[in-house]
Formats: C-alpha cells, sequence, structure tokens
C-alpha cells in the first residue's frame, strides 16, 4: 500500500497529487505527492510524529524565492499559513512573528510598535520562514543584524529554540540549510523610534523597489548571490543578457532576465520550469567564460525534471 494512501490524520487540509504551480511566484512546477497545510503548531508536530520517518518533508512559504521543477516533488510539500501568521510586540524593542508572516507585514508591525531596524523586510518578498533560514536582507542590512532566536521543529516534531551563534549566519546562508528544520516563529530585537519615522524609511525602500525591480511580473526575485567582489546584476547585464529571451532548439520558452533589473529571473506568460532554469544555467555558464566569475544561485530549485 502506498503511503500516500495512509497518511496519519489531521485538522487541516491533506491535498493529494497537487500541482505546485500555483504556490509559487513563477508560476511554474509539477506536483507534490502530498501538500500538507497545518492547522496549527501541534496540528504539524502530530502529523510528523505519524508520518513514515522514510517519506521527505519540505515546508514552503509564499514561493516567492521558488521554482519547482516540472516533474513535481516527491513527499510532502508542507505550506504554513493561517496558524502561523501572527505577529506580537513583546516589549523592550522585540517583536515575535510567525514563519508565514510575509516579511513586509512584520515591518509594518514593528514600524507601528516603534520598533526600528527591521525597516529593510519591506523590500524582501517572501516570509519569515525563509528570511531566518537564508538569512534574508536587501539595502545594507540583513538579518543576522535583528534577530534574536527562533523556534524551529524537526523531522520528528520535536520543537527547540536557537539563538545567537546557533544560527551560523553568513551571506545568505545559516545553519538551518540542509537541517531539515521547519522555523515556527522567530523572535527579533530592534531599536526604540518614532513609527512615523520608520515608516517613512520603508516608504523610501517600498518606493525603490517599485521602481528598481520587476515585482508584478511572475519572478522568484534575486536569482544569483552577489560574487564576492562583484553584482550579480552587473555581470548578467555585461554578459548580454538584460531582457533577453532565452531559447531552446530556436523556439522561445518565455524565460528571460527583466529589463527592468537583469538579476531577476521572470516568467513572461509561456516559460516551464525548464525553461527557467536552463536560462538561469545558460547564464552561469556564459558569465564564467567571459568573467572567470562564478553565480551560485539564490532561488532554491526542487524537484524532479519533466520526465
Amino acid at each position: 500500500m502506498s503511503w500516500k494512501a495512509n497518511l496519519p490524520a489531521v485538522r487541516g487540509k491533506l491535498l493529494i497529487d497537487e500541482t505546485l504551480a500555483p504556490f509559487t511566484w513563477f508560476r511554474v512546477g509539477g506536483p507534490a505527492d502530498v501538500v500538507f497545510l497545518p492547522a496549527d503548531e501541534q496540528d504539524l508536530s502530530d502529523f510528523l510524529k505519524a508520518l513514515d520517518p522514510a517519506v521527505p518533508v519540505l515546508a514552503i512559504g509564499v514561493g516567492s524565492n521558488l521554482l519547482v521543477r516540472d516533474g513535481g516533488v516527491e513527499g510532502v510539500i508542507i505550506r504554513l499559513g493561517k496558524g502561523f501568521n501572527t505577529v506580537e510586540a513583546l516589549g523592550d524593542n522585540r517583536i515575535k512573528a510567525g514563519s508565514a508572516v510575509p516579511d513586509a507585514i512584520l515591518a509594518r508591525k514593528a514600524a507601528e510598535a516603534g520598533i526600528a531596524g527591521l525597516e529593510f523586510y519591506a523590500g524582501i518578498p517572501g516570509t519569515i520562514g525563509g528570511a531566518v533560514i537564508m538569512n534574508a536582507g536587501c539595502y545594507g542590512s540583513e538579518t543576522v543584524n535583528v534577530i534574536q532566536s527562533a523556534r524551529v521543529m524537526n523531522r520528528q516534531g520535536e520543537v527547540s529554540e536557537i539563538s545567537g551563534d546557533g544560527f551560523d549566519y553568513t551571506y545568505r546562508h545559516s545553519a538551518l540549510m540542509g537541517a531539515d528544520l521547519i522555523v515556527l516563529d522567530a523572535i527579533y530585537e530592534g531599536t526604540a523610534d518614532e513609527p512615523e519615522a520608520i515608516k517613512a524609511r520603508m516608504a523610501e525602500i517600498t518606493s525603490r523597489r517599485e521602481t528598481t525591480q520587476p515585482i508584478r511580473e511572475k519572478t522568484g526575485g534575486s536569482t544569483f548571490k552577489n560574487p564576492p567582489g562583484h553584482s550579480s546584476w552587473k555581470l548578467v547585464d555585461e554578459a548580454g543578457w538584460r531582457g533577453k529571451l532565452f531559447s531552446v532548439d530556436g523556439k522561445s520558452g518565455g524565460a528571460m532576465f527583466s529589463p527592468l533589473h537583469s538579476n531577476f529571473l521572470i516568467n513572461t506568460g509561456e516559460a516551464t520550469a525548464a525553461d527557467l532554469e536552463g536560462l538561469g544555467e545558460a547564464v552561469r555558464a556564459d558569465v564564467l567564460e567571459k568573467t572567470g566569475v562564478q553565480l551560485d544561485w539564490e532561488i532554491k530549485r526542487i524537484g524532479r525534471p519533466a520526465g
């Protein structure tokens, strides 16, 4: 009997062979064996404890920095939502946010509470869970500068807390990557300031983002990490890939690097995951050949190619 026919009982929702394209900003990708939408933390814990330990599990947020391959994903995709999206000011310039809270919402709530330092989150198109794992940042600030601690759940449904050096943060990387842990919530600490002053700085970030990034396109945000001493967008631009439609066997697949920001991979409407990943790999190879600089993916790519 397939493990999918013997899933644990849940209070949330279990979706079988669910196409993942609607769960990502690129709007591409094949089906997951199972998508689990847990009702809350206890529902998630009970499910993981009862699930066959051999079944792969991966948690996702809003899919803003995620490319799902066309062949789909083995195992269970956990999409955290309503039961993980609360924000609470704790006093002493601290604020707690669930993993499903959009980064921009946390920035706004912190501003309303007079907590400065989280303004940069207004420019990041993702959720707290992903931000904690990848040390998300922009415009000169990163998660490492403001996070105090985070609660995580392991594959066995057990909860623990990480703080301080436990994150082992570097540029767009942490000890949580590849550790099979699901972020539940995080506590941030900022500094006191007037809400209106904080909101003004956030407005500047939002305005800058709207004029320099293709935020209304089907995109995955920054495609490549910045190599030491370089800006990825400049390398992609100088290699001639800005606004150039990628073609496979002479046929345009609808994938391109945005004319507005050359480190933003976009789906113009007809691309497959293979088109998008193929363009990214072509650009990496071209930049390496022309400059000797290796571009590394910032977008997370998961799943199987179309078979």
